[in-house]
């Protein structure tokens, strides 16, 4: 009996023992799944503030991923997401560039394509760049490696029966990136200049993100695009003589010189096609135009209204935890300060604001490039009345209504919208109040920016842009009989540009201006020249050389500040 109870007493020990260890065992791994636990909570973390654009608790968070996780694959790519926001681009290359992305688990495990994550983040990071090209082949790669981590994922959850997605994991539901890729391959191909093949991107990315205001608004960008004519067409057309003289007919002293209507008309129409079909077309652009609008929340000011009238109603009450109901509606209208815009991040309230003077501006062009004068105009007064308008598309915003106007026979309040005054900014920067909203990310910590240039058609200077108006001004006047009033406004705005930056419309006036006075010669002398000359000058070089005989040394131009024409946008 002794020796059982020895034997039995050795036994529990043992089995002590073994329990202790399985606990320690146990103790570790829980302590690792904690830790693991803890570094994707952080990685979640910047993920959401990355979302929000709050790049000062962004940082924070930032350095606890690094201390938990370490220098993987996920961590880098977030913190290179977070120096690409700042607008360190070279540095959150060179943080892609160190990631190892041969260690990650695979997207069978993770549902996500390292490989495929990788180039989409370059091509973003060189669309930030201005490398519009280069952008474009990484994000050609990440398509390849979607497609083919797609195939590979049909292939391996597919039976001998045929039968598909038996045994796939549930995370690998979302590995499907392409219609993402899309969507960064059409804004890429939209700066580059090739607007029909982005067209047909982004056509394909909405039918996923349609609930995207954005997207509608560069499809319409593209059909705009497409049916204004390239960049190079514009180029030629506008400074040169071939926007003035479409041809020359015969000979000698029957040489007769055919004007342009127009100097650049571009406008293509569908014929007998319904404006619903998915084309390129001014119609087609109409209608993303008007999704986009509604897709937008309703404006700030009416609905700062409605709370106000509700929260005077409700004053006095509180609920159970003694908090009023006017923090409350502040709480609830801090949280209505985000529009989700997938595949984007989500739209903060600065964002939808310039986005809907954006949306407003090309359907006032829109409308007017398809003659609907009443609704361009109610676009462009709308516009106007936005409360936090850019310079220059309250610029634009000027120009489209005087052009509706004067099309609808009102020209009085076109002269109105002319007025050269009006014109006191054309920048395309940030606002003051974007900058204010900003100021919370932190000390020298920039806004993402995605390498916004400005248009070489359009004004560089108040001074250029109220050239434009003036121009503009000119025609209005000459419309209604006042001559002397538009050759006025046709010289002023000539002193204070560059001869051969003067726009071929301008030269067309000041021909029928001077048709219009009776003086044949000086026309001609403006047509061949493709210059607004001096009335005394031309005419005293005129006296001296016979009608038709060539000048071989023309004029000297006088030197003004450089002037670019402006086109809608």
């Amino acid at each position: 009996m002794l020796n059982m109870a020895v034997t039995e007493f050795y036994k529990s020990d043992t089995n002590n023992s073994g329990n202790n260890k399985e606990a320690l065992n146990a103790r570790t791994e829980g302590g690792a799944q904690l830790e693991a636990a803890k570094s994707r909570i952080h990685q979640y973390k910047v993920r959401a503030y990355i979302q929000m654009k709050s790049l000062k608790a962004c940082k924070r968070e930032i350095k606890s991923v690094m201390n938990t996780s370490g220098n993987s694959a996920p961590s880098l790519f977030l913190k290179s997401n977070f120096e690409y926001l700042r607008g360190n681009y070279r540095k959150a290359v060179k943080l892609l560039n160190s990631s190892n992305v041969s260690e990650h688990p695979g997207f069978m495990k993770t549902g996500e394509c390292a490989r495929c994550m990788f180039w989409n983040n370059l091509g973003c990071i060189h669309f930030a760049m201005g490398k519009h090209n280069l952008g474009l082949f990484y994000f050609k790669k990440a398509i390849q490696e979607n497609d083919n981590s797609c195939a590979q994922l049909m292939s391996s959850t597919t039976d001998q029966a045929g039968r598909k997605f038996s045994g796939r994991p549930m995370c690998t539901l979302l590995t499907n990136k392409r219609y993402e890729l899309l969507y960064n391959c059409g804004i890429q191909l939209l700066h580059i200049g090739r607007p029909l093949a982005a067209f047909e991107c982004l056509i394909e990315a909405v039918q996923v993100y349609h609930s995207n205001p954005r997207l509608w608004l560069r499809l319409a960008e593209c059909c705009i695009a497409a049916n204004k004519g390239t960049p190079e067409q514009e180029a030629k057309g506008l400074p040169s003589k071939k926007g003035i003289v479409q041809s020359v007919v015969g000979q000698g002293y029957h040489r007769k010189i055919v004007l342009a209507s127009q100097s650049v008309q571009n406008l293509l129409y569908n014929d007998g096609e319904s404006s619903a079909i998915p084309v390129a077309s001014m119609e087609f652009a109409a209608i993303c135009l008007r999704n986009a609008l509604l897709l937008l929340p309703e404006d700030q000011q009416d609905g700062s209204k409605e709370n106000g009238a509700k929260n005077n109603s409700q004053l006095g009450n509180t609920d159970s935890s003694g908090e009023s109901t006017e923090a409350c509606s502040s709480k609830n209208h801090e949280s209505d300060k985000f529009l989700p815009a997938p595949p984007s991040s989500p739209l903060k309230r600065q964002e939808l604001e310039n986005l809907r003077c954006s949306v407003l501006a090309c359907s006032a062009y829109v409308a007017l490039a398809l003659g609907d004068n009443l609704m361009a105009l109610n676009h462009a007064e709308k516009l106007l009345q936005q409360p936090r308008l850019s310079g220059s598309l309250k610029f634009l915003g000027h120009l489209y209504a005087a052009e509706a106007l004067i099309s609808l026979d009102r020209i009085s309040d076109a002269i109105t919208h002319l007025n050269p005054e009006n014109v006191t900014d054309v920048s395309l920067g940030v606002s003051s109040n974007e900058q204010e909203q900003a100021s919370d990310k932190g000390e020298n910590e920039p806004m993402e920016s995605v390498g916004k240039q400005m248009p070489q058609c359009y004004p560089s200077s108040v001074t250029s842009a109220r050239t434009m108006m003036l121009f503009n001004l000119g025609s209005a006047y000459c419309l209604r009989s006042e001559y002397d009033k538009a050759r006025k406004c046709l010289h002023q705005a000539a002193s204070m540009i560059h001869p051969k930056e003067i726009p071929p419309e301008a030269i067309l006036l000041a021909v029928y201006l001077e048709l219009q006075n009776g003086n044949t010669q000086l026309a001609l002398q403006i047509i061949k020249r493709n210059q607004l000359l001096p009335s005394v000058k031309i005419m005293s070089d005129l006296r001296k050389k016979q009608l038709f005989q060539p000048i071989h040394q023309p004029m000297q131009p006088i030197q003004m500040p450089a002037f670019t024409t402006v086109q809608r946008k």
